[in-house]
């Protein structure tokens, strides 16, 4: 493996504990940072079909949803609807006629690459009935003691948990399907197999079971195998979902920002759509096992 790859992915790493570590406002500004990066990269993806969207708008749009998933996290959804149709204002004003592409493209750059991170600030920084303690400015957060994590705010023994079944996933396709691998997944990305796809699941059910065992989840047993299931499936179809708008632009990768690993949706397309639908599990199922 090129050092460079190396020296890039500890360096991802360090910096994506200690702003998950920090919690509030310091998560709210890399998932920010992040977020402009990923639409900078989108939106290049999106011009290389000769589609002209809306792209500083929504970077802007983006940016107050992501600043209101902090603030007041139960009015987001209103206000990706809102923004939605600031975009769609905004198309009409121009002095060339928007296309249906235009106004689609802008739209799903607001869904993808906007309101979907903030459920990841949702979840690190205002999940709703916890104490998301805090000991810095800022809102943010550093353990007295890391003899026992169970002590830990729930928002980031949560995001920890989650993170380390992506991880997991994602570490098993590779290793197994490169070892294993036989039967092609899909002819979107030529190179994943079936094989490695089940053990990429398996890895995060794993470490969900073992995660919900630990951290005393409700039905620890039936949640664990639920939560490890629904990420690596989840990450499985971000990947794929990623690798189907690289392949509809003619582009090996989105970017080359990350030395070795290509660009920011390159390295974070897993992360999509795992983040919503783990929210909705702690939120809405998972008291569904407490009270029962």
């Amino acid at each position: 493996m090129p050092l460079s790859r190396i020296v890039s992915a500890v360096i991802a790493i360090a910096l994506a504990l200690g702003m998950i570590i920090l919690g509030g406002w310091y998560f709210t500004f890399g998932i920010g940072i992040l977020m402009v990066l990923a639409q900078l990269e989108y939106f290049r993806l999106v011009r290389a079909k000769g589609v002209e969207p809306a792209a500083k708008t929504t970077l802007i749009v983006s940016q107050l949803l992501l600043i209101g998933s902090t603030l007041a996290p139960n009015v987001t959804d209103a206000m990706f609807c809102l923004g939605g149709t600031i975009i769609c204002f905004y198309l009409l004003f121009q002095p060339k006629m928007a296309t249906i592409a235009d106004i689609s493209s802008s739209i799903l750059g607001l869904f993808y690459t906007g309101y979907l991170p903030t459920f990841w600030v949702r979840l690190r920084v205002s999940l709703p009935n916890v104490n998301n303690a805090s000991n810095l400015p800022l809102n943010g957060y550093w353990p007295d003691s890391w003899l026992n994590p169970s002590q830990f705010p729930v928002g980031l023994t949560l995001t920890f948990l989650v993170m380390a079944c992506i991880w997991a996933a994602d570490i098993g396709a590779y290793t197994m399907g490169k070892s294993f691998g036989r039967t092609r997944l899909s002819d979107i990305s030529p190179k994943k197999t079936v094989e490695g796809a089940l053990f990429g699941v398996l890895g995060s059910l794993i470490v969900a079971e073992l995660g919900a065992w630990y951290f005393h989840l409700p039905a620890w047993q039936v949640s664990g195998v639920m939560l490890g299931t629904l990420i690596g499936i989840t990450s499985l179809l971000g990947d794929l979902t990623e690798s189907m708008m690289k392949r509809d632009a003619g582009v090996k990768d989105s970017g080359q920002l990350i030395p070795g690993h290509g660009g920011i949706l390159d390295r974070t397309d897993s992360y999509v759509f795992t983040a919503p639908l783990v929210y909705y599990f702690f939120t809405l199922l998972l008291p569904l096992f407490s009270a029962s």
